[in-house]
């Protein structure tokens, strides 16, 4: 093994191919935060931190500040596959989870390099989990923002056009969702999968009877996320009883014991795990295992992030379900890849690279990142 010798935390710039709205934000850009983590032989691993004030609470400089103290004083001089290193990461600060993901995941993929294997590999090897060794390719939805139903139908029929066969439609209270199925279901025709992503728009009752008219127009819903507010599991276990259609917790899960809260209260029938929400791939794993032990279905997803969250997302993925459709378009949103290599996005598939960790060999030359923080080892904090 080789020590972490150096921590830097870059933000990139990156356009997107089309705004992207949901019932809490819209944007038409993103800010991709990234740590590479290098160690004492000159590998490079990578993370991404996604920040957003109304999503994840976090922005590009509280990730910077958190990496320059407690999350350094962590991981610094330390061997990358030193297996208490991801437990100190979650211990060495309260909330900040994105940025701990970051880091966390940047150390996993020097580790991954390390062993000369695959993200996916490493983590089946260290938590002893599904046999990821064969599985190169993961399948994605892809979502469709908040919009007016012909304009939502037109865009689903590019997205068939395009391979995928399983779309997730945003929801808001200002829109009519079930009018906005029934669109896209005449233009995508009965065998295309589709999702409703409510993002906590309704309230228990509207999330009831949106949800009931969907099933009565015969619409094949297959499931509905995150309907009612992440803290009213009443609600959310409300909703789930009322419908057929199952009722996927999104918001209301972060950590491995947000899922057995969700399961004690029968509030969910599956749960969508994210690595900014869990803080980290040690945490994602535990909350995969504990909705396994509870009997309730995963999907891996992803923020608004880039090819580096999307690539250590599907190595999850392919870990944990790897014959799930899950939720990680998020890389065919950006115009351009901040990097090299990585998951290379192919219609509705995530082809996982072959090289060791991430696959991710070097930042793209048109990346032109700015330099939040350089720490070397030894050396005061600059940011």
């Amino acid at each position: 093994m080789s020590a972490v010798m150096r921590l830097r935390v870059l933000r990139v710039p990156s356009p997107l191919v089309r705004p992207f709205i949901t019932a809490v934000r819209q944007t038409d850009h993103l800010d991709v935060v990234l740590v590479e983590a290098t160690d004492a032989d000159g590998r490079r691993g990578y993370g991404e931190a996604a920040t957003s004030w109304r999503v994840t609470g976090e922005s590009p400089q509280s990730v910077a500040a958190a990496v320059a103290g407690p999350l350094a004083e962590t991981v610094r001089g330390r061997d990358a596959g030193d297996p208490g290193l991801a437990v100190d990461i979650t211990r060495s600060i309260w909330g900040n989870a994105a940025a701990r993901s970051a880091v966390e995941c940047a150390v996993a993929d020097l580790a991954a390099q390390q062993q000369g294997v695959s993200l996916a590999a490493c983590l089946s090897r260290a938590y002893a989990v599904h046999d990821s060794s064969r599985t190169s390719r993961i399948r994605t939805d892809m979502t469709l923002s908040v919009g007016e139903p012909d304009a939502v139908a037109a865009l689903s029929e590019e997205y068939v056009t395009a391979g995928f066969g399983c779309l997730k439609l945003k929801a808001s209270a200002a829109h009519d969702t079930v009018a906005g199925l029934r669109a896209v279901r005449a233009a995508v025709g009965p065998d295309v999968t589709l999702r409703i992503d409510a993002n906590q728009a309704w309230d228990a009752e509207t999330a009831i009877r949106v949800i009931r008219a969907a099933e009565d127009a015969g619409l094949g819903i297959e499931l509905v996320e995150q309907p009612v507010a992440a803290h009213d599991l009443d609600a959310l276990a409300a909703v789930t009883a009322a419908v057929d259609t199952p009722i996927m917790a999104d918001e209301s899960v972060r950590t491995a014991q947000d899922v057995r809260r969700v399961a004690e209260r029968g509030a969910a029938d599956l749960v969508n795990i994210k690595l900014a929400k869990t803080g980290g791939l040690a945490e994602a794993l535990a909350a995969a295992e504990a909705a396994r032990e509870a009997g309730l279905g995963v999907v891996i997803g992803c923020m608004m992030e880039s090819h580096v969250g999307v690539s250590a997302a599907a190595h999850l993925a392919a870990v944990v379900a790897p014959g799930v459709v899950h939720d990680l378009d998020a890389a065919f949103w950006l115009q351009r890849s901040p990097v090299i290599g990585g998951v290379v996005p192919s219609g509705d598939v995530l082809l996982l690279e072959a090289d060791a960790g991430l696959g991710i060999s070097a930042l793209a030359a048109d990346a032109h990142p700015e330099v939040l923080l350089d720490l070397p080892v030894g050396a005061e904090v600059r940011a």
